[in-house]
């Protein structure tokens, strides 16, 4: 067996003013005290929870529940983020294709105070270059985006990097009004769309990526990133330097190149249950395959997270993308939504209509613009917890819509999938563990 498989394997272990919101803003507010004694404590005007921090250093809102496992060793806060699935993936039509597929991530965090503020670290790996490695990828009709084979990839998703993320972040608050970030990251995730799809809060328990992901948030792994931003309890403006082609077909290692794109970055957490962001960005020649062309994306996002019924959560998200090329500017719109009812039990639906050019569906008129539609509509069980981890059952359909003049190459103007699985995932964490980043 390869032995990076191996060593894969071992590491892999919206505004409402209801009395629910009310409630859960009193306990983080207890939460807050409990673990900054006077004395200690940041700004309270600077007090940001560690469920806002989503991907890289996107934000998502507050009530955001966490699932990680947490330890604190002397003066570290160490933390643990996974989930993983494995399943049986068969997409129909003349352009679907079946396999055995896992799809998989596990993020470890290190917290530490530091001059005054707050240095982390985060390492986020994937095992998807072996599980999710060959021509099929993760099979997914109407996705495209990269390349296998010096080919681009379509209908299919591609797998994700060994490396996702390998990061420093620091925070310093300046004259208790204001907090610096800073980010860098050999790979990691530039200010530029909303945080990436397999950490927001109202598509975790999806495990199909979203096909406008290469309108939205395809940069969220980016070989060579620098962040700056200045923020208060409630907004934060950012931008960054980084490098703008997208992985290459070798999945293992590190594809580093200079900092030629850049991005910028405004989010918005008016209350505890909302998170909103607009961004745009300059990638250069983000393609392989077409190297002398470059774009411009924007992106405008909205999240809403509070809890609901005895134990559950409602979480949803209204995103809409934009790519502007020497082509043509096309557009992608989603909305999603994550009810979990009680803990156990967590459909899900996504929507999407996306405006793909034939190329990137691999279609004879490479220049046409052509609309298409998706829904994924799912259903996730949460079992009894074993030992640290809560093993997870579930099943994601895939229904498309296509116009005429594609559904000629599908067969079918409604190309439909499924994914059967079962996966692995941290337990909630309950109020009173919530780690809030007192650097800022």
């Amino acid at each position: 067996m390869n032995p990076r498989i191996i060593a894969l394997t071992t590491c892999a272990v919206f505004a409402a003013n209801s009395a629910l919101a009310q409630e859960h803003e009193h306990h983080s507010h207890q939460q807050k005290e409990e673990e900054h004694p006077p004395g200690e404590q940041p700004p309270a005007n600077l007090q940001i929870s560690h469920a806002r921090e989503g991907s890289g250093t996107s934000w998502m809102p507050d009530s955001s529940p966490i699932y990680a496992h947490h330890l604190m060793a002397e003066n570290w806060m160490l933390m643990l983020h996974y989930a993983a699935t494995i399943g049986y993936d068969d997409q129909w039509s003349d352009r679907g294709s079946r396999r055995i597929a896992s799809t998989n991530w596990l993020m470890g965090m290190a917290s530490h105070p530091l001059f005054g503020g707050q240095l982390t670290l985060r390492t986020m790996l994937s095992a998807e270059p072996a599980t999710l490695g060959g021509e099929k990828a993760l099979p997914l009709l109407l996705q495209s985006g990269e390349t296998y084979g010096d080919m681009p990839l379509h209908d299919r998703q591609h797998p994700h990097d060994l490396f996702m993320e390998t990061a420093a972040i620091y925070r310093q608050v300046i004259g208790d009004v204001l907090g610096v970030e800073l980010y860098a990251a050999a790979s990691g995730e530039p200010a530029l769309g909303p945080t990436a799809f397999m950490h927001r809060i109202s598509a975790m328990n999806n495990p199909l990526p979203p096909i406008g992901h290469h309108w939205q948030d395809s940069t969220h792994i980016s070989f060579g990133v620098l962040t700056a931003g200045i923020y208060n309890q409630w907004a934060k403006l950012e931008g960054s330097l980084f490098h703008g082609r997208e992985p290459d077909e070798d999945r293992w290692n590190f594809d580093f190149g200079p900092l030629d794109s850049w991005s910028g970055r405004l989010s918005v957490n008016p209350t505890q249950q909302t998170s909103f962001q607009v961004s745009y960005g300059y990638v250069n020649s983000p393609e392989s395959l077409r190297p002398d062309e470059s774009l411009h994306r924007l992106t405008a996002s909205a999240t809403y997270s509070a809890p609901m019924l005895s134990n559950g959560n409602l979480a949803l998200t209204a995103l809409w993308g934009r790519n502007v090329d020497p082509h043509d500017s096309t557009n992608s719109f989603l909305a999603e939504v994550n009810a979990d009812l009680d803990g156990q039990n967590a459909p899900f639906l996504r929507l999407e209509y996306v405006q793909k050019l034939g190329h990137d569906l691999v279609l004879p008129d490479a220049d046409a613009k052509y609309g298409v539609f998706q829904a994924q509509i799912g259903y996730l069980h949460r079992l009894a917890q074993v030992g640290p981890v809560v093993p997870t059952v579930g099943a994601a359909l895939d229904i498309g819509g296509v116009p005429d003049s594609v559904a000629g190459a599908y067969g079918t103007n409604i190309p439909i999938g499924a994914f059967l699985f079962v996966g692995l995932q941290p337990p909630r964490l309950q109020m009173g563990h919530e780690h809030h980043m007192s650097g800022m």
